[in-house]
């Protein structure tokens, strides 16, 4: 047994065959999951035009602390609206009574503009036969500097009720 014989010239040609068919199979299974992995890679870098994922994860950073700062502006606005919309004379309260006895109908009013902080103004129209007078009184935290009627207190209460 010192020579190459058939037998042996054979086995060893099968056996290489099969590792050559192992390693074409192999290579394929490789260039499949290559592919797939390029692929995956072109969907997670997507439409950045940057090539190493380093630099797509910075440009991503730089975009989310963007809208971080745009968030936190806005969210500061809407602040400032919602304090300057409080301020505003939202609520009214309409109270129509009549003034004097001999007269028809409820043809005086008070009218109340409150808002939240209760501050505002109330306007009396004291309508008679001969003449109408219109007063304006301002209202600070509910109160007037100026002796409020009671028809101005029930509008000024109706306007509060309406928060």
């Amino acid at each position: 047994m010192v020579g190459w014989n058939d037998e042996i010239a054979v086995v060893v040609a099968g056996t290489a065959g099969a590792l050559l068919l192992v390693s074409f199979i192999w290579l394929g299974v490789l260039s499949s999951k290559l592919s797939k992995l390029k692929k995956a890679h072109g969907h997670l870098v997507g439409d950045t035009g940057v090539p190493n994922m380093e630099e797509v994860m910075r440009v991503i950073h730089e975009r989310m602390a963007e809208l971080d700062r745009r968030q936190n502006e806005q969210g500061q606005t809407m602040q400032d609206q919602e304090r300057r919309l409080s301020t505003l004379k939202g609520r009214v309260g309409v109270h129509r009574f009549n003034a004097f006895s001999d007269s028809g109908s409820d043809l005086s009013f008070s009218v109340a503009f409150i808002n939240e902080a209760e501050d505002g103004v109330v306007l009396t129209g004291i309508h008679g036969r001969e003449q109408t007078f219109l007063y304006a009184k301002p209202i600070d935290k509910g109160q007037s500097a100026y002796m409020l009627s009671p028809e101005e207190k029930t509008a000024i209460n109706l306007a509060m009720q309406k928060g």
